[in-house]
Order: C-alpha cells, then structure tokens, then sequence
C-alpha cells in the first residue's frame, strides 16, 4: 500500500508570518496537532503545539501578564516552527512512513512531490490502513492458525478454503519469537466450522476465531 492512497490530501496549512495565537486557532477549530509550514508553496517547517510550548515565556519571567500577551501575540510562526522537517514521497510505502514516524518519534510526515507539498501522512491515517489489511471491520470470519513456516503450507489452506467455496480476502502471518508461525486468515463466510474441522484434521492448530456480522 502506498502512502499516496493513504495521505490525507488538502491539509490545512499555515504560512512563517502568521502568528502563534492564528496558528493555535487553526489547530484547535481544524483538530490538528501540526500544521505544515509553506512560504510561496514551498514547505519551509512544521509547528506543532509542542513547538508552541518550548517558545512560550517561562513562569519565572519578569514581565507583566498584559506584557506576555502583547508579546506573544506578535510572536511569528517562522520563530517557533520546526525547520527542515522530515518528509516522504507519495510513492513510498507506507511501512516505509511508519519506521521513519516511528524512528524519528513523530506523528505526522509532509508528503513532498517534486518539492511541493501534496499531503500529510499521521498516525492515524497508518492504523486505519492496518485495520483496513487486516480487513477488521469487513463481514466474514478470521482464523488466526498455528502452522509450520515451511513451503506449501499457505498453498494447503488456500485448498481447504477453496473446498467451501470460501474466498480468502485479507492474510497476515506473524512470525515473532514463536517456534511456528501465526496465518490470520480472513473468509467471506461465517459458516466456518466444517472448514475449520478440515484445517485441524490438515495438521493446523486454530487458535482464535473472529467473526463480524
């Protein structure tokens, strides 16, 4: 899956000049964490409200409250934001954006072609796409079989599920630290049980059952 079919397109942005408080009004009425940063169409930084924070004057400072505010209000977005971010091609993967996101410890990546900004990559936009391989919320049923990491064994399950005239529409296998492999297998039925007798009597240990009706 690539990150092009799952970025969210037209986000909302904001430019070096505007100020702090204009910046905070859009995060907040938009239900953003970070807005991109563009400078005549070119992206020139991220600010989030982290950003924000570290900017904001300390408790301990000699200025007056009526002072602070006057101050912060004129406080520019270029002097807060964080230049230079992390950004990710509309043709990458979206594993790929993951391990930058999560290498990096951030939760949103600009998606740049060709230098211009297309769209923005979130946490959130990624665990959607899990849910959506992983097929989570679809009708039918999921396997999850304990079976041997050996050749020919996704080819047999594909038989026996064939033999019920089920469709396999979603597969995932785990490996982890197990000494077999975990198949998640999902089936566009939820009459599995004649189809789960056959996957025991194949050497296949089932190990839990999900079904969405």
């Amino acid at each position: 899956m690539f990150v092009k079919w799952r970025m969210t397109t037209n986000p909302f942005t904001i430019g070096p000049d505007a100020t702090v408080p204009e910046a905070i009004e859009v995060m907040q009425t938009k239900k953003v964490r970070k807005l991109p940063v563009l400078d005549g169409g070119k992206l020139v930084g991220v600010v989030s409200q982290s950003d924000i924070d570290r900017a904001s004057p300390s408790a301990a400072t000699s200025f007056s409250a009526g002072e602070i505010a006057y101050i912060y209000s004129k406080l520019k977005v270029s002097k807060v934001m964080s230049r230079n971010p992390v950004t990710i091609s509309p043709d990458a993967l979206l594993e790929e954006a993951a391990i930058v996101m999560r290498n990096r410890r951030i939760e949103m990546l600009p998606v740049l072609d060709d230098g211009r900004l297309v769209g923005v990559i979130t946490e959130s936009d990624i665990l959607d796409a899990f849910i959506e391989l992983n097929g989570a919320r679809e009708k039918g049923t999921r396997l999850v079989i304990e079976a041997d990491d050996r050749p020919g064994v996704m080819a047999r399950l594909a038989s026996i599920t064939g033999g019920f005239q089920a469709n396999i529409t979603h597969i995932a296998v785990y490996r982890g630290n197990l000494e077999r492999s975990l198949v998640i297998l999902g089936v566009n039925t939820l009459n599995t049980e004649e189809m789960e007798r056959h996957i025991a009597e194949a050497g296949f240990t089932l190990k839990y059952r999900l079904r969405n009706s």
